[in-house]
């Protein structure tokens, strides 16, 4: 009874071993049947790609200004967040003037990562208006 039971552990083992195989095999039968049915019924396959994105966001500085507003969407509470975090790390120091300095640096890499969050929205705006202004004057 227990050489049978270690035949079929060993049989599913080898299976789970080479799944990629089978699988694989499978994928190229069915698609090579697929082909010759699809070929004798005279369908055809589409070939073109859909643009996953809203209908309006058709070119690079449309995707770039969508993009932005999503990371200000996600960024501007996490900037709130940590001011926040950093007003209770001030109001955690006491005094304390190895503790202040910790404060004193979040807050001020919490403002540096503000400035260049709502630098990247406002340069990339500067950018698309520019590229929009000389579209219309050719």
């Amino acid at each position: 009874m227990k050489i049978l039971r270690e035949k079929k552990y060993s049989i599913l083992s080898n299976i789970l071993k080479y799944s990629f195989v089978i699988v694989f095999a499978f994928s190229i039968i069915s698609s090579i049947a697929f082909a010759a049915t699809g070929s004798n019924t005279g369908t055809t396959v589409s070939t073109t790609i859909e643009n996953p994105l809203n209908s309006e966001i058709d070119t690079i500085p449309k995707f770039i200004e969508a993009v932005l507003k999503i990371v200000l969407t996600v960024g501007v509470p996490i900037v709130a967040l940590a001011i926040i975090y950093t007003g209770f790390l001030f109001v955690k120091a006491q005094g304390k003037p190895e503790e202040l300095t910790k404060a004193k640096q979040s807050l001020l890499y919490t403002l540096i990562g503000a400035a260049l969050l709502l630098g990247a929205f406002v340069i990339a705006n500067a950018v698309v208006s520019t590229v929009e202004d000389i579209k219309s004057t050719t």
